[in-house]
């Protein structure tokens, strides 16, 4: 029928035809499935500033270390409110026009953190403005690099309104006597950083996940046994603010050892900082509310971790002290 050994038009030929037909099979039918792919309710249409931090993410490379697939695994729990589906990926894998591909942003590493949800784990704008200035003063072990070209340094005289002046600590300063300034650049990945934020999936209930071993099971139990592992807890939620150690980051975060906010025998105040956040810009970044994030039991775990570490030697409190404020602090601040 053919000699492709003599026959090489018919060769080519027919390797046209196989390579048109893959090339349909593997990339044109999936993309084009993908473009009927709907959007989840809730979900919000990402703004001009997230669009242009989608554009920074993708150019600086961030998804050689940074995966956003979150996946129906236990292991993968910490990183979702649950699994990845495709209208996850609607409004960032919308083509910017006929001629060019979406961004790849799944990633296949995780050098550093997934980000399918870090908008909600880490909302604070200074902790990301940090972060990405010097990884380090947040986290002291990363290896992620730092970039510095994101950012630009003025004299404090030179200073204008409109300035984001990132509250770097001294001895990361390259000079002592200029300020860090954000450029709009920068700003604008954070806001997409933000806006990394997995909505619920409708007519479903709980995260859709295996079961989680981070809140051990209801013992029947009252007390500290029967709430999760405060320490762990601490280590997701806290520890890359208020650093692993408890000590902060001075300019940014404030210190939770020895705080008398954190050791008053009135605890009210405390909790609802955890609850509703704090602004205290004047001295520290912005503290953002886990009332939304947090159940009763996991605040009593992380509060009580917080009240007896680092030399803190607060009383515990219970689930129930929890729920009383979150009662109170919700009918104030609806």
């Amino acid at each position: 029928m053919f000699n492709f050994h003599k026959d090489h038009r018919s060769l080519a030929f027919a390797a046209f035809i196989v390579f048109a037909g893959l090339s349909m099979l593997i990339a044109v039918l999936p993309a084009y499935q993908m473009q009927k792919t709907s959007p989840l309710p809730g979900m919000k249409e990402m703004t001009e500033a997230q669009k242009k931090g989608l554009s920074v993410y993708v150019s600086e490379n961030c998804m050689a270390c940074h995966t956003q697939q979150v996946r129906n695994i236990e292991m993968d729990n910490v990183w979702g409110e649950r699994p990845s589906v495709a209208s996850d990926y609607y409004y960032t894998k919308m083509r910017p026009d006929i001629w060019r591909q979406s961004p790849s942003l799944l990633g296949s590493e995780r050098t550093g953190p997934d980000l399918s949800n870090v908008g909600r784990r880490q909302p604070g704008r200074e902790w990301h403005l940090l972060h990405l200035y010097n990884p380090r003063i947040v986290v002291q072990g990363s290896v992620m690099p730092a970039y510095p070209w994101l950012f630009t340094e003025k004299d404090p005289s030179q200073l204008g309104p409109d300035d984001i002046v990132v509250p770097v600590p001294e001895k990361y300063l390259k000079h002592k006597d200029r300020k860090v300034v954000a450029t709009q650049e920068v700003m604008d990945l954070v806001a997409y950083l933000q806006a990394l934020k997995q909505v619920d999936l409708p007519g479903t209930e709980g995260p859709g996940f295996i079961p989680s071993s981070r809140v051990k099971e209801p013992s029947g139990e009252k007390g500290a046994a029967a709430l999760p592992d405060g320490e762990a807890l601490y280590m997701q939620t806290c520890a890359a603010c208020h650093q692993a150690d408890g000590k902060g980051v001075p300019g940014a975060f404030p210190p939770l050892a020895g705080s008398p906010v954190v050791n008053d025998e009135n605890y009210e105040t405390f909790i609802r900082i955890i609850l509703l956040g704090y602004d205290a810009r004047a001295e520290y970044g912005v503290m953002p509310g886990f009332a939304g994030q947090l159940a009763d039991e996991e605040i009593a775990a992380i509060v009580n971790h917080e009240r007896s570490s680092w030399g803190n030697k607060a009383a515990p409190i219970s689930p129930e002290d929890v729920k009383r404020i979150r009662d109170y602090a919700m009918q104030l601040n609806p």
